[in-house]
C-alpha cells in the first residue's frame, strides 16, 4: 500500500481541522500541509508535490479552479464545497470526487481509496520525499503525469499520453486529445520543451504528434509522410523531418 501525501486547502481553519481529524485515521495517508487561498496553494503544490489536494472551490482570492491553471503536473483533486452547483465544472475538470460540506468520514475514505488506485496505476515522476524543489515548470513531464488544461469555462485534467497532437493556433498553440482541445497561452517550442521525448515528435514546424497515437504511416508528397491518428486526423511530416521519423521508429 502507498502512503498518499495530502494537501488540504480551505479558508476556514475549523474546515482543515476537521479534514486533519478525519484523515487521521485512515492507514498510509499522511496530510504534508495546508494552503488557506490560491497563490498560497499553488506554492504549496509546487514545493510539496502532493499525491492528492482537498481542495475548497470558493476561496479569498479566487476558486479553487484557479488553483489548477497552469500547472505543470496537476495532482489528484477531490473538491470540498458547501454548494452543490459547482458540481459539473468540477467533474468537468476530471476531479476524483467532489464532496459536500460538512465532509462524511466514509466519503472521505471512499475519495482517499480512489485517489490510492490512481496513485498505484500510475508511475511517480519525483521522488515522494519532495526532492528536486523547484519550478517544476522547467521539468520535462513524463508519461504517466498529468496536466490541467482549461480554456473559457471548460476544464479538464488529462494524462500527458492522452494528447494526440498539439498544433500551432496564431501566436499560441492547440492541444487535441480525446475529442476535446484546447488553446494553450504557449509556443509550440516551449511545449515541446517540457513534453516527454520518448512520446511526441515535431512532424513539421506547426506539429508536434504523439508517436503512440499513430496508427498508420504512408507516403506522401515532397519525400515526406501522412500520419493517421488514432482520433481520425492527419498530420504531415515535412522532407526535413521524415528522416528522423525512420530512425525514431525503426527496430
Amino acid at each position: 500500500m502507498s502512503e498518499l501525501r495530502v494537501l488540504i486547502v480551505d479558508d476556514a481553519r475549523l474546515a482543515r481541522a476537521e479534514l486533519r481529524r478525519l484523515l487521521a485515521p485512515l492507514a498510509q495517508v499522511e496530510c504534508v500541509g495546508e494552503a488557506e487561498d490560491v497563490p498560497q496553494a499553488r506554492a504549496a503544490i509546487a514545493r510539496l508535490h502532493p499525491d492528492l489536494v482537498l481542495l475548497d472551490i470558493q476561496l479569498p482570492s479566487g476558486s479553487g479552479f484557479e488553483v489548477l491553471e497552469d500547472l505543470a503536473a496537476a495532482p489528484a483533486v477531490v473538491f470540498t464545497t458547501a454548494y452543490d452547483h459547482y458540481a459539473v465544472q468540477a467533474f468537468a475538470a476530471n476531479a476524483l470526487d467532489y464532496l459536500l460540506k460538512p465532509v462524511a468520514a466514509d466519503r472521505l475514505a471512499q475519495a482517499i481509496e480512489r485517489a490510492r488506485q490512481r496513485l498505484d496505476s500510475v508511475p511517480a515522476a519525483l521522488p515522494a520525499n519532495g526532492d528536486g524543489d523547484g519550478d517544476r515548470r522547467q521539468e520535462r513531464l513524463q508519461p504517466g503525469e498529468r496536466v490541467f488544461l482549461r480554456e473559457g469555462e471548460r476544464c479538464w485534467f488529462v494524462a500527458v499520453e492522452q494528447i494526440s497532437r498539439i498544433v500551432v493556433d496564431g501566436n499560441y498553440a492547440r492541444v487535441w486529445f480525446d475529442g476535446n482541445h484546447a488553446l494553450l497561452m504557449r509556443s509550440l517550442s516551449a511545449l515541446e520543451a517540457r513534453l516527454p521525448e520518448q512520446l511526441f515528435f515535431r512532424a513539421n514546424r506547426n506539429t508536434l504528434v504523439n508517436l503512440r497515437r499513430i496508427r498508420t504511416v504512408t507516403t506522401s508528397l515532397a519525400d515526406g509522410y501522412s500520419l493517421a491518428l488514432d482520433d481520425g486526423s492527419t498530420v504531415e511530416v515535412s522532407r526535413r523531418q521524415a528522416r528522423e521519423l525512420r530512425e525514431r521508429l525503426a527496430l
